[in-house]
């Protein structure tokens, strides 16, 4: 083999080296699966239940982890906690949370997006995260 030859290719292995290196994950994409909700949704008897079910449970939100989500303190809990945003209902912490996109989706520990939690919750927060 020529100098020249061995000169490319190590070239080429440095250079390869060099690409391999600066791949690196710098973004996580979360996809939202939930279905579009265009009925009107009920806090008591759409988002409660789920909640009731999935989230206020021993250990969780159900007074041991804000917010509380038990059935007599999480219409509140979500209103003036700053966990739901009328204006960007999107950017709601609670569907933040929920979505995954601030941590681990929640409910931790079940599967994505029971009962279609995250469009229920964003469509309540789009029609003014009414006390209904």
């Amino acid at each position: 083999m020529s100098k020249k030859m061995i000169g490319i290719g190590l070239l080429l292995a440095t250079a390869f080296m060099l690409i391999m290196v600066g791949c690196s994950k710098t973004t996580t994409v979360v996809l939202d699966n939930s279905v579009p909700v265009t009925t009107t949704v009920s806090f008591s008897k759409d988002i409660q239940p789920i909640l009731t079910k999935n989230c206020a449970i021993s250990g969780c939100h159900s007074g041991t982890v804000a917010p509380n989500l038990s059935s007599a303190t999480a219409y509140a809990a979500l209103t003036t906690g700053n966990f739901v945003n009328t204006s960007s209902p999107a950017s709601s912490e609670v569907y933040l949370w929920l979505t995954g996109k601030r941590a681990i989706a929640m409910p931790a520990g079940a599967p994505n997006n029971p009962s279609n939690i995250n469009g229920l919750m964003l469509a309540w927060i789009q029609q003014g995260a009414k006390n209904n």
